[in-house]
């Protein structure tokens, strides 16, 4: 071996390192999303026994499944902006200890408000989990490589969804007791993680605080004066914040209520949480397969267009199925759809030109505080139309429409 050879493998060890070492910076970050989705969506799981014990009615059982994105409306964009100032890393761990205490609060609230009051704070440390990620990203990737990493704390996110359906329910709550006590250790478990988080990001050999070139500066208003006008005001984003929220109302009211449906059509509790799982399983398919290949073949626009389409076809055959095979189809459409849709609308705003990696907390930020108005009227929807027609047809075509108008706007996107 020549000396330019070594010289050349030597010159190549810090940046593999850097590069492992970013990669598990990801992956410990997919487990606090993963950690998040799981105590979010234990509540669905178990809402059909929490309506009973604790005398809901479908609005307020609604309510309560839509508020964690509710709480998004008002706080994603100052999230954002915040993430943007003082890391990802400082941020997760933040949100994993907020959303813990709040998840711990859920399982001793004896009523529907002390249950909406913990689960907005639920919602509160979430915003600092789902901006704090892309930003982690962002920070750790250049623009051309953040699709695989946003896949990967995706997948985290789905594993902790699908572990509360599949296993929540049927599994952890009858082997601790009840709801009470899993919905308490699951929240104490995450405060532990926020130190376990904290251990791997100092250990880690990258800046991964956000520093430099990927952090914006300063809390002075004419700071985030600046940067709220460059994000508000790019048309390319304001269609990526379209598409993000008729995708987040489709997927929180699918999985907000599915479970209730399929039991409501004589499955047993076991059964349809595992179905729903399978919604979530095809979501993970979605988000490690279309951006892939959207970005293999730079048709990122033309990928938003056909997953909007899976997931309106998909919830008119779960509407249609009753328990059947078409339902089964109908499940995993949407699942792979809305699956698709969730990392191109994270992975989009650092690739345009005025945002970048310095702004991508805020512009995530942006696509959530107006996309979490879907996320909320999904569940809403779905539960008081029901309440008002008897029936979960009326809610299940208003999600429908969701995924058709992301087809409809993603026709509209440029090409980036």
């Amino acid at each position: 071996m020549s000396d330019e050879d070594v010289d050349g493998a030597e010159e190549e060890t810090p940046e593999t390192d850097s590069t492992a070492w970013s990669y598990g910076l990801v992956v410990a970050g997919a487990v606090s999303y993963g950690c998040l989705l799981f105590v979010w969506f234990l509540l669905p799981a178990y809402l059909s026994t929490i309506v009973d014990q604790v005398g809901l009615s479908g609005t307020e059982a609604g309510v309560l499944t839509g508020a964690v994105p509710l709480t998004y409306v008002p706080l994603a964009l100052f999230s954002g902006l915040a993430v943007d100032r003082i890391g990802p890393v400082r941020s997760i761990a933040a949100g994993l200890v907020v959303f813990g205490t709040a998840q711990a609060a859920r399982s001793a609230a004896p009523g529907f408000p002390s249950l909406l009051a913990a689960t907005i704070l639920l919602g509160v440390g979430a915003t600092a989990i789902t901006f704090g990620l892309p930003k982690l990203v962002s920070t750790l990737f250049p623009p051309d490589r953040t699709g695989f990493p946003s896949s990967i704390y995706l997948v985290g996110s789905s594993a902790g969804t699908a572990t509360a359906f599949a296993v929540g329910r049927s599994v952890l709550g009858p082997a601790l007791g009840g709801w009470r006590p899993l919905f308490l250790y699951s929240g104490l478990a995450s405060i532990a993680y926020a130190g376990v988080w904290l251990a791997v990001a100092r250990l880690a050999p990258v800046d991964g605080d956000g520093g430099a070139a990927g952090a914006a500066t300063g809390f002075s208003r004419a700071s985030l004066a600046r940067d709220l006008r460059a994000v508000l005001g790019h048309r390319e984003l304001r269609l990526v914040v379209v598409v993000g929220t008729m995708n987040l109302l489709v997927i929180h009211g699918m999985q907000g209520w599915l479970p209730t449906v399929l039991e409501t059509r004589g499955l047993s509790a076991a059964l349809a949480g595992r179905a729903t799982s399978l919604l979530v399983v095809a979501n993970v398919v979605g988000v490690l397969a279309v951006p892939a290949v959207a970005d293999r073949y730079g048709r990122r626009r033309a990928a938003i267009i056909g997953c909007g389409g899976s997931a309106a076809a998909g919830v008119l055959a779960v509407l249609a199925g009753a328990t059947g095979p078409l339902a089964l189809f109908g499940v995993l459409a949407t699942g792979f759809g809305v699956g698709g849709v969730s990392p191109l609308v994270r992975a989009i705003p650092p690739d345009l030109e005025g945002v970048g990696p310095r702004l991508t907390g805020t512009a995530v930020g942006f696509v959530f505080a107006v996309g979490e108005v879907g996320g909320f009227l999904g569940p809403v929807a779905v539960g008081t139309l029901r309440d008002l027609t008897g029936s979960f047809g009326p809610g299940l075509g208003v999600l429908a429409a969701g995924g058709l108008a992301v087809t409809i706007v993603g026709t509209a996107l440029r090409e980036v």
